[in-house]
């Protein structure tokens, strides 16, 4: 069958596949682990990133999954991907390869690092709460479920049954993440268990950082980001951060309350969330500067494009109209945020711009993966659900090219804290607490973004991806697991790279349940 019309971004998702049907029928009570391998791809074609990566560096620092065990790993938990541009290739094995160096046995269960070294403000365990979210995402696509379930129980519930004392020393989007998770994997009794862990959570936030007006403030470094333009160490500005997770929170707190079957609940959070996107789009968008921007403590704008201004799109939080999009022009713009290694975290021609000096954790315009992938989430989102005319594919593709390229140390692929936006050295390259840094995302914004697998409620999903179509020629993302199943998107130009017909194809558990001539949006339904 060929579905070479296009479908709007919210187009009725009509497509439906008795081969799909098929499909399920013989997956559906399978468990990932039950279900079959890569349709397309062969695992051990793979290998020789793993094994290069083990030589290339001395392991002093090994927790629960050494490097002598990372390809057994790997081969058991992560999907597979294939591209013309071999960087994009070689940097989603590397970030797979490091993520799981950050997994940690504790005598709680798993955990999960952001530093490998010991650091002196970390929880138990080493444990530091600030990138659980950017965790939960990347994570959450690895097969085997357990370290995931673990990671978040350590921290919601390791303290003797207690959430870890240092919990809430940075702000969480850990309610949303979550409910992204549960989109992939569908277990629902996993998410309504973590419920009531999640409520607490959101009135510890309403208690200790909502004013009186509804609004939340945030000191920079208990967002992780300290040494900004628009604020301090010790100011409680109103930023787009805090308010634009606790609006993200909300919303998925209601959803997890309707799968619970509690309207009452779902309804209340539907309205917190809905006065939170006022609150923010009616005092946090600076008209003079077409942006969300951070207000301060005594009232008025910082008057800095920051890029914390992206991140309502992470949550689909502004209304689809301007002036809200005209934001994303200045992701394109050299004076705004656009530099040769990637986005900056501040606007490049803003007077304060670099002038906080170097190395103890900048965030006035240097370039952190941390937000990267954070502005990264929102633009896909932005891509995918918005109607809009300020940026397309090709600016995502040139992004995650940036993003991509600014991942390598002396000629090796690293991930590292932060790096100079003009020649890319990374600021903290040579000391060891940089390595192996686990503060951001890569390969979410791999499959979900550029290769374009979007989970949704109901067993619906959408594929649309954001490579433009003089780029490659072909691409395969296999061996997705995906509620049970497996998931294999594959693109093939000509039809000669895998010899299974033109266009771009959706396999589940092997067999064909959607085909596009072009790289388009398909949009397709799971049946149970």
């Amino acid at each position: 069958m060929h579905y070479s019309k296009k479908l709007s971004a919210f187009a009725p998702l009509r497509i439906l596949f008795l081969g799909l049907l098929i499909a399920v029928l013989l997956g559906s009570c399978a468990t990932t682990a039950d279900a079959q391998g890569p349709a397309i791809l062969n695992k051990q074609d793979f290998k020789h990133y793993a094994e290069y990566f083990n030589r290339m560096e001395d392991e002093n620092i090994a927790q629960a999954i050494p490097n002598s065990e990372s390809w057994e790993w790997m081969e058991e938990n992560i999907p597979l991907f294939e591209a013309p541009q071999e960087n994009f290739e070689e940097m989603f094995y590397y970030r797979w390869w490091s993520l799981r160096k950050h997994i940690k046995e504790t005598p709680v269960g798993y955990a999960m690092t952001e530093f490998l070294v010991e650091r002196s403000y970390s929880d138990k365990y080493n444990l530091i709460s600030c990138a659980l979210g950017h965790h939960i995402y990347e994570s959450r696509w690895l097969h085997d479920p357990k370290y995931l379930d673990q990671i978040v129980h350590t921290w919601y519930r390791g303290n003797e049954g207690e959430p870890m004392e240092k919990l809430h020393s940075f702000s969480s989007w850990t309610a949303d993440a979550l409910y992204q998770r549960y989109l992939v994997t569908g277990d629902k009794q996993y998410l309504l268990d973590m419920l009531p862990d999640l409520l607490k959570e959101y009135q510890w936030w309403v208690d200790n950082r909502q004013r009186e007006d509804g609004l939340f403030w945030q000191i920079d470094v208990k967002d992780g980001m300290e040494e900004s333009i628009s604020g301090g160490r010790h100011v409680k500005n109103v930023r787009p951060t805090i308010n634009s997770y606790m609006y993200g929170n909300a919303k998925a707190i209601a959803k997890i309350a309707a799968l619970k079957g509690d309207d009452a609940m779902a309804k209340e959070y539907e309205e917190r969330a809905a006065r939170i996107k006022e609150l923010v789009q009616e005092h946090l968008w600076n008209q003079e500067d077409l942006f969300f921007e951070t207000v301060k403590e005594e009232g008025g704008f910082a008057q800095v494009r920051e890029a914390i201004g992206f991140i309502p799109w992470y949550f689909n939080l502004p209304e689809d109209k301007n002036p809200y999009h005209a934001a994303w022009d200045q992701v394109t713009d050299e004076g705004g945020f656009m530099a040769p290694f990637g986005l900056t975290t501040a606007e490049c021609r803003h007077p304060d711009f670099r002038t906080h000096g170097c190395c103890n954790c900048e965030w006035d315009g240097a370039i952190w993966p941390f937000a990267t992938s954070q502005t990264m989430t929102g633009m896909a989102n932005l891509l995918n659900n918005y109607h809009q005319d300020m940026v397309d594919k090709s600016d995502y593709f040139t992004q995650m090219e940036k993003y991509v390229e600014s991942q390598y140390y002396r000629g090796r692929p690293y991930i590292g804290e932060y790096l100079d936006e003009k020649t890319g050295f990374w600021l903290k390259g040579d000391q060891e607490r940089s390595r192996y840094y686990n503060h951001s995302t890569f390969n979410d914004m791999i499959i979900t973004g550029l290769v374009g697998f979007r989970p949704g409620p109901g067993g619906r999903f959408e594929v649309n991806p954001l490579v433009p179509a003089a780029k490659w020629d072909w691409f395969c993302l296999d061996n997705v697991a995906y509620q049970g199943n497996i998931v294999t998107i594959f693109w093939d130009k000509t039809g000669e790279k895998y010899n299974k017909g033109k266009g771009l194809h959706v396999l589940v558990n092997g067999v064909e349940v959607g085909h596009a001539e072009g790289l388009e949006r398909m949009a397709l339904q799971m049946h149970h």
